[in-house]
């Protein structure tokens, strides 16, 4: 069972995908994060991409995010996001965008993004080409904190030439969270 740990939403069930092809995020690893994301969430606007659930941008909503964006390409996922968003009542502050990760970049208008979620599937370096192409958005400066949950032995030896600083990382049992930000110039 997935639910809102805290904030608006508190306690609400969330909906999980059925299948393999999510790993929603347990809900003792989401309290860990967002215990260390606590004054970074009240009014941002994130980006939650390979959303899955929705669950870690409901989160956000919940605990006082002014906006987020759920971005995946599953017909399943994101009928589970909007079943979510809307069992939350969390409409009014959702964008849900039916599209590849990779490509849905250039679909988010707003003029600052102040975190962006990723949870790819593991062990396909598609966080890297994620990182490569989000460091050119326009909503992005360094002053936006990029959140990326991978396979514990997913190297991130590479961020630094492309520009991003490792802030923080927090190791789970299977998985690990990078915490990063645009190198500042």
């Amino acid at each position: 069972m997935l639910r809102v740990i805290s904030g608006s939403a508190r306690n609400l069930r969330l909906k999980t995908p059925d299948g393999l092809d999510t790993r929603p995020t347990t809900d003792r690893i989401k309290e860990t994060l967002f215990n260390m994301l606590q004054g970074d969430v009240p009014g941002a606007v994130v980006l939650d991409l390979f959303a899955g659930s929705g669950a870690i941008g409901i989160e956000a909503l919940s605990r006082g995010a002014k906006k987020a964006y759920f971005v995946d390409n599953s017909r399943e996922a994101l009928n589970c996001i909007v079943e979510n968003v809307k069992h939350t009542h969390m409409e009014e502050k959702s964008t849900v965008l039916s599209s590849d990760a990779l490509n849905c970049l250039y679909q988010i208008h707003e003029s600052h993004v102040d975190i962006v979620f990723m949870d790819p599937p593991y062990d396909k370096e598609l966080e890297k080409e994620m990182l490569i192409r989000l460091k050119d958005q326009p909503y992005v400066d360094e002053d936006t904190l990029f959140v990326v949950e991978a396979s514990l032995n997913t190297p991130f030896d590479y961020v630094t030439g492309l520009g991003y600083d490792i802030c923080k990382e927090k190791k789970y049992k299977t998985n690990k969270h990078m915490f990063l930000y645009l190198s500042k110039e």
